[in-house]
């Protein structure tokens, strides 16, 4: 094939590949779906009768913060505000957004109303509370007699409520409540399911409408959780790219004018980077790829590495063959370790490793086929002075190998151990003023300062003995210490949120029966998993202490042990069970995935370079990088499961420097002035990086900064124990 040819059309290629941006633009997102995946939880999602997808928080106050709960006109406002948002007729308090509508909502009101109906009352038609609350019902909603609808407005009460608040008629029980008051508290929490259609959410537009009806009526609502703080950080990351992206490329642009003193050279290179950027882009977007914000880290890097093949053949004192050779090799022991990401239970991991992959792979396609000719016409000629010659024996320096790995083991031996469970902390800065909302929303609020483990049972709805274990199992889970439980007085009310208990004789009941004859809680109204109509199993929500993952985990595995005491199959999930239990199976594989990239780069570079010692020393010198980088991890901003691919990525860049250093090529300045030089370039872009606001962008900026620093100094080590003695042509 004519030389070319070949470069025009992997020219055109890549610029077909960039405009499918202006068709298929990036729309990255941020969510516990894109960070990992929870095969419980999916079920949930794609079998539920109900829609638990894109649930979110509102928490809603009076304009002058005083009395809500306990003043009837404002329950009653709040109730006409739930019914305008259903049917948008008001303009003010409407929603506005496209493709995305309310698929539920739930407030306590609804429940009361409920309640209260169960005993001949109604709240919608009350003029005051005495209405409602008179004859008074002693036992309240949390009594031994006490309905179905008036347990569930216990339950919402518990949820829906801030701690300090005086549940009074909710369960007199409690020290301070009496029977004839309603519930008095100053804010409370709202529920809200939305529906995008099968796109992507949108949370922002719940912040937007949340400010039109705050504006327009007498309350204040405020959007707040855990969804919204992922919507936050979103924001971050995005205005980090916006802010960061256009001083990088002129840092970049700097830094190459100083170490190549060739501007056409420096234009080529930064325009076939951004080719690379915008071809990856357009050609994942078009393959349907969603991009999340954490993808984004993965634009600097690709920068990084993309400045190698130009210092390397323009600036160093080896022939074309030469370079080829070394910058294909360092291509492929990059990509090998990077790509172990892949095969990660997190898929942020995955997803990260994919963009990062593909990124180096195509930098060195453009390299290699289309800026190489350029690069060597513009290549000034370096001839074998007394300023290029190899260094002599005398020079050599090669107690610097062995010492600098010690220097690394040593980094390895004196970290602090342990992986930090995944949680908003990890996406949004530490001084960012929705970490103090949410803080102080969990200190106030059960539903926030507990996280929903779901509980999948495979059953069949027809089944009365299925019923009757699936009833077993959840008093049985009732009792754990982890499961978050009121006690009434009277009772114990654990949160436990599955197949309803029916009062009466459940002889010949099933779950398809009892689901369609009674309420269920507020986080199931529909306990069943159903396809094609035929129910296969049921979802039950139990909530469990948020701030303890080990507690987690252990009622993770009591769960597995309880169904299959039981004869059940199924399984526990959720986000924070999902989140611990990934954070403790990284802990125990880390180190495993580390020698695996070590592993994985030894056998590629033995493949490439048909020499066991030469690729000996790569695989040692990226194994000895990736176990400091994992270190120094844990000492600058904690080692989780978010670090996994700078660890392998600092691998990468390890094998890609050691690839230069262990070459037969005799050790010049040239070559060690063309090594600094990309390394020092890299690093300015990962410094740029580390002063990003988004956590995960920052920590990956400032490791992999140092991993390059590393990498090089320990290459530059290398590649003084590889000379020849002066008038021979035997390797020393």
């Amino acid at each position: 094939m004519d030389p070319r040819w070949a470069r025009q059309s992997l020219l055109l290629l890549l610029l077909a590949c960039s405009a499918l941006l202006l068709v298929f633009p990036v729309s990255p997102v941020l969510s516990s779906e894109v960070i990992f995946d929870d095969e419980v939880v999916q079920r949930v999602n794609a079998d539920s009768m109900d829609n638990r997808h894109s649930q979110l928080v509102l928490m809603i106050s009076h304009d002058d913060g005083a009395r809500l709960t306990n003043n009837l006109s404002r329950v009653q406002s709040l109730m006409q505000l739930e019914q305008e948002a259903w049917d948008g007729s008001n303009p003010a308090t409407s929603w506005d957004a496209e493709h995305i509508i309310f698929e539920r909502i739930e407030t306590p009101f609804a429940i009361w109303s409920e309640a209260f109906a169960s005993r001949n009352r109604s709240l919608e038609n009350a003029t005051q509370w005495a209405d409602v609350l008179q004859p008074t019902m002693e036992e309240g909603w949390c009594g031994l007699n006490s309905t179905n609808e008036e347990k569930a407005a216990f339950q919402a009460t518990i949820l829906f409520l801030p701690d300090e608040a005086n549940f009074n008629l909710a369960c007199p029980a409690f020290p301070g409540a009496s029977a004839d008051q309603a519930p008095e508290a100053n804010e409370l929490l709202w529920i809200i399911w939305l529906d995008s259609g099968g796109g992507d959410m949108d949370w922002a537009q719940l912040k937007i409408w949340a400010e039109k009806v705050s504006e327009s009526t007498e309350f204040e609502v405020t959007p707040v959780g855990a969804n919204m703080l992922f919507s936050e950080a979103r924001q971050v990351a995005e205005n980090d790219l916006q802010v960061f992206m256009l001083p990088a490329v002129a840092l970049l642009g700097i830094i190459l004018v100083i170490g190549l003193k060739d501007p056409l050279v420096v234009a080529a290179t930064l325009a076939g980077t951004g080719l690379v950027v915008f071809a990856e882009m357009g050609a994942l977007s078009a393959l349907g790829y969603t991009f999340s914000v954490l993808d984004g880290i993965a634009l600097p890097i690709i920068m990084g590495v993309a400045v190698d093949g130009a210092f390397w053949y323009c600036r160093s004192s080896r022939e074309k063959e030469e370079v080829r050779s070394m910058l294909f090799i360092a291509m492929l022991t990059t990509v090998a370790a990077v790509s172990l990401a892949i095969f990660s239970p997190v898929k942020a991991q995955k997803t990260l490793a994919i963009v990062i992959a593909v990124g180096i792979l195509l930098d060195w396609l453009v390299t290699r086929f289309i800026l190489e000719e350029f690069y060597l016409r513009r290549r000034a000629k370096i001839e074998f002075t007394s300023h290029d010659r190899p260094l002599t024996q005398e020079a050599r320096a090669a107690w610097s190998w062995p010492a600098l790995l010690l220097v690394l083991a040593a980094i390895v031996l004196v970290s602090p151990s342990g992986v930090e469970v995944l949680d908003f902390n990890q996406v949004l800065p530490e001084d960012h003023p929705e970490i103090d909302k949410m803080e102080d929303l969990q200190s106030k609020y059960m539903l926030a300062s507990s996280s929903v483990a779901w509980i999948v049972i495979d059953v069949e709805g027809d089944s009365t003995e299925d019923l009757l274990k699936v009833q077993d199992l959840q008093r049985q889970l009732g009792q754990h210490p982890s499961v978050i439980t009121y006690d009434t007085g009277m009772t114990l009310s654990p949160m436990v949120l599955g197949v309803p208990f029916h009062d009466s004789d459940t002889e010949g009941a099933t779950i398809d029966g009892l689901s369609a004859t009674e309420i269920g809680s507020i986080l199931v109204r529909d306990t069943r998993l159903q396809r094609d109509g035929v129910t296969t199993g049921v979802a039950i929500a139990a909530l469990v202490e948020i701030r303890n993952p080990n507690a987690v985990l252990l009622f993770a595995e009591d769960v597995e042990g309880l169904l299959a005491q039981n004869e059940l199959s199924g399984g526990v999930g959720g986000d924070l069970v999902t989140g611990a239990t990934l954070a403790k199976a990284f802990d125990e594989a880390r180190v495993g995935q580390i020698l695996a990239a070590g592993i994985a780069v030894f056998f590629v570079a033995m493949f490439v370079l048909r020499s066991k010692s030469r690729a000996a020393r790569i695989a040692i010198g990226a194994v000895a990088i990736g176990a400091a980088v994992d270190g120094l991890a844990s000492m600058v901003g904690g080692r989780g499961v978010h670090t996994a691919p700078v660890v392998l990525l600092g691998m990468g860049f390890a094998a890609d420097y050691l690839s230069h250093a262990s070459s037969d090529h005799p050790p010049t300045r040239s070559d060690t002035s063309a090594r600094w030089g990309a390394a020092l370039t890299s690093v300015s872009v990962f410094v740029l990086l580390g002063f990003a606001e988004f956590p995960p962008a920052k920590y990956t900026g400032q490791l992999l900064g140092i991993s390059i620093i590393l990498s090089v100094l320990l290459a530059t080590a290398l590649s003084l124990t590889h000379v020849k003695r002066p008038n021979s042509d035997c390797e020393e």
